[in-house]
């Protein structure tokens, strides 16, 4: 009897194990879900600091500043830049009324190096700050997931070793040593607030009322809505590694001036649009600075049932979600636009329009960055394409269009220049004021006519409307000639040797001396040409990126 009892005890053991190998991922990220986590409290009221009463002479010298980041929204989403996942009228509006910039790039491929280099105007040669943080534990996470269920594509390369050095993911943030864009717009005269995304930091000195924001409304985790509210329409997405970490790990919460965290009222996008139009109002009798980054389209992929509904039956039902999240986006601009003109300070508010870099092969969406390769996390066209405008009455025509290359590095010197402000001398700034461009220039004038980025030791440089990419550590590389080849098609670094050997020598100058801030932790292979959900077969392009 004992021995029946043994062998079935057995059994059951290897049955456990077997389905618990079969289910290791979602073991994992059941765990991953269930660590300690700050709690998130009930919904508070949050109040903005009134401004004077408006008066008839606001400074000219000193309009007010509003800028509206979206976030992995690449230049095809949106009409008025692209063709449109779904129209976005207002959207189209605010561009017209002002400058579209058909040849703008973003201040790096991901998240926080490019709103880094948004508010320094430095690059990552710079600051140091070349890959964007991640939750501790993250990386190893999304190598294991991503190779569990590889789809036919190459290693994820997980550095146990630099995550161990790195600093914590808190630590891990814009330090307080450089001067922002707020820093100096508030010693200028402005007020400065910040709503919204930060990802610079959440350390002594790197919070935004430690660079340089009066005021901050700070998105704490990722979800848009509860994942069980009644109004949302969820969609998960199995292909991708880091959307099954998302769903297992964000919560609905959001946070201010580094406090504890609490849940916000209705969806995010909303929510912070609601807050900015209060700001708006609040302020509309001094010179401020509204610094709106929209948490919208990142993944987790959730819209409102009445969003889902409005922009009608796209197909697939993640594309239809994603459309949805545009659709929102579209509604918060159309918003601001209408609170600056009924608090009639329209015409002395510079509004400037982008995203932080292009649209993201992980949420399955064809097109979103078409006609150019590649996405998010790469440096190909489709990764650094953003959609850019500047809205400033008086000064710059309605309707007009630049085509000079322009860069995320160029906005903080344009707009403390705009604001009266001075950049500081102690540092280099990467970026140039662009107001030449629209009182007569065709083109900001550079060294080496160089634009450079990086993230650990993938490196790119375009001069001369030459491009090369340089990705030693996985024997990568490419060049293209985007004078001919503006969405690069045909790689040269073979057939043009002394072109390549000029570009190199400009990056290897540009990156002489920089010290980064934290070490890559895991590689990443992505197709250049597939998205996520799209099977990689052999002979496909794809690059690794490390973060």
């Amino acid at each position: 009897m004992w021995k029946k009892i043994s062998l079935g005890a057995v059994a059951l053991i290897l049955v456990a194990g077997v389905v618990g190998y079969a289910k290791r991922m979602d073991i994992l990220l059941y765990v991953v879900a269930n660590r300690d986590l700050p709690e998130t409290g009930p919904n508070r009221p949050v109040t903005w600091e009134k401004g004077p009463e408006k008066t008839e002479s606001l400074p000219v010298n000193k309009p007010n500043i509003v800028f509206i980041l979206l976030d992995d929204v690449g230049i095809n989403d949106l009409s008025g830049f692209g063709e449109g996942i779904t129209p976005t009228p207002n959207i189209a509006r605010l561009a017209a009324k002002g400058a579209i910039f058909t040849n703008a790039y973003a201040g790096h491929a991901n998240c926080a190096p490019s709103r880094a280099a948004i508010l320094t105007g430095r690059d990552a040669s710079s600051t140091g700050y070349d890959v964007t943080p991640t939750p501790d534990g993250m990386g190893r996470m999304i190598a294991m997931i991503g190779n569990y269920d590889s789809m036919g594509r190459p290693e994820y390369i997980y550095d146990k070793a630099a995550d161990a050095a790195n600093p914590t993911f808190d630590a891990r943030g814009l330090p307080g040593s450089e001067i922002t864009l707020a820093e100096i717009l508030r010693d200028t005269g402005y007020h400065t607030m910040h709503i919204g995304k930060w990802h610079l930091g959440r350390a002594e000195g790197m919070w935004p009322k430690d660079q340089g924001f009066d005021e901050d409304l700070m998105m704490a985790s990722g979800l848009f809505l509860p994942v069980d509210d009644p109004n949302v329409v969820n969609a998960k997405l199995p292909f991708s590694s880091l959307d099954k970490f998302l769903w297992a790990r964000v919560q609905y919460s959001v946070m201010q001036g580094g406090g504890d965290w609490f849940a916000p009222k209705g969806y995010l996008t909303d929510y912070f649009t609601e807050h900015a139009v209060r700001a708006i109002e609040a302020n509309a009798g001094r010179p401020f600075f509204l610094y709106l980054a929209h948490w919208g389209a990142h993944t987790p992929l959730q819209a409102t049932k009445e969003d889902y509904e409005a922009v009608g039956d796209i197909q697939p039902h993640r594309k239809r979600v994603y459309a949805g999240m545009m659709h929102s986006l579209d509604r918060s601009v159309g918003r601001i636009m209408d609170k600056l003109e009924a608090e009639g300070i329209a015409d002395n508010t510079i509004v400037v329009l982008s995203s932080d870099n292009g649209a993201a092969d992980y949420i399955g969406v064809d097109g979103v960055n078409a006609p150019y390769r590649g996405w998010k996390n790469t440096f190909f066209e489709g990764g650094l394409k953003i959609p850019m405008s500047v809205t400033w009455p008086g000064k710059i025509a309605p309707g007009t269009k630049i085509d000079a290359p322009v860069t995320h590095l160029d906005l903080m010197p344009t707009l403390v220049s705009a604001g009266g402000g001075a950049l500081p001398v102690d540092r280099d700034i990467d970026g140039h004021d662009m107001t030449p461009l629209w009182t007569g220039s065709d083109r900001l004038t550079r060294p080496d006519d160089a634009i450079h980025w990086g993230t650990s030791d993938y490196r790119v440089v375009q001069a001369g409307g030459w491009k090369l990419q340089l990705n030693p550590r996985f024997d990568q590389g490419w060049l293209f000639n985007l004078n001919d080849d503006p969405t690069e098609q045909t790689n040269l670094i073979d057939e043009e040797p002394e072109k390549v050997a000029e570009l190199t020598a400009l990056i290897e100058a540009h990156w002489a001396g920089s010290q980064p801030l934290a070490q890559s932790v895991v590689a990443g292979p992505l197709a250049i040409d597939k998205h996520l959900a799209d099977e990689f077969v052999a002979g496909d392009a794809f690059v690794y990126w490390p973060n």
